[in-house]
């Protein structure tokens, strides 16, 4: 029996920095200080480059070096033809821990397959409100993270309109309403699951950096 194929982007896919209230007030301090001296006005994004997507089930690797991921569980807005929400996918947003947050560097955020993607879109015709998404986090089956949306700076239409403002989100790109405080730790050998009601669980396994043995030329 065949198997439906596994949902992944055909666009870019933007991160959203900040957008979590807890978040944003943890780091509020640091927003007064060089170089930013304020608190943005404007969504902070960064983006998941195409070699970081992995679909669900597929083993991730860590790099060589790290002993732990951070698991950054979210819900992406995956973008219509009409520039409206055509659906919503679980992602998990990894990275390798890092100090800054406003202006995270890439070899942090774009390993390869750092960001795991749900298998299934869900239509956005079947959301009433993403303010009522909760999502679990769940680490070799403990729960480690639960994630209540309603607690947004910007809720999902917001957040739309406002980098809409600055720039042009194409059909088919993705933009993850953020990632909560308290991001929880995994390493190589641990399996990530992250659910919500109305989705398909996102599963996937974190596995060490395969070590290629060079091959000697024959004499």
């Amino acid at each position: 029996m065949s198997s439906a194929p596994h949902f992944l982007p055909t666009g870019t896919v933007y991160g959203t920095l900040l957008n979590f209230r807890a978040e944003a007030e943890a780091l509020a301090p640091q927003m007064t200080q060089p170089p930013y001296k304020a608190p943005p006005k404007a969504p902070v994004l960064y983006v998941k480059t195409a070699n970081t997507w992995s679909p669900h089930g597929s083993a991730i690797a860590v790099p060589a070096g790290v002993p732990e991921v951070e698991v950054g569980a979210s819900i992406g807005m995956v973008i219509g033809a009409e520039g409206d929400i055509e659906g919503f996918v679980l992602v998990n947003d990894l990275s390798i821990p890092h100090a800054s947050f406003f202006r995270p560097p890439v070899k942090f955020k774009c390993v390869d397959g750092f960001l795991g993607i749900g298998a299934v879109l869900r239509d956005a015709q079947e959301v009433a409100d993403p303010a009522s998404f909760r999502v679990e986090v769940r680490i070799n089956g403990t729960l480690a993270q639960s994630i209540d949306f309603s607690q947004l700076v910007r809720p999902a239409q917001q957040l739309l309109a406002d980098v809409g403002e600055f720039m042009t989100l194409a059909h088919g790109d993705v933009l993850l309403l953020g990632c909560d405080l308290g991001r929880p730790l995994a390493r190589a050998g641990d399996r990530i699951d992250i659910s919500a009601p109305g989705f398909e669980t996102l599963g996937n396994t974190l596995v060490d950096t395969l070590i290629d043995t060079p091959v000697k030329e024959a004499a």
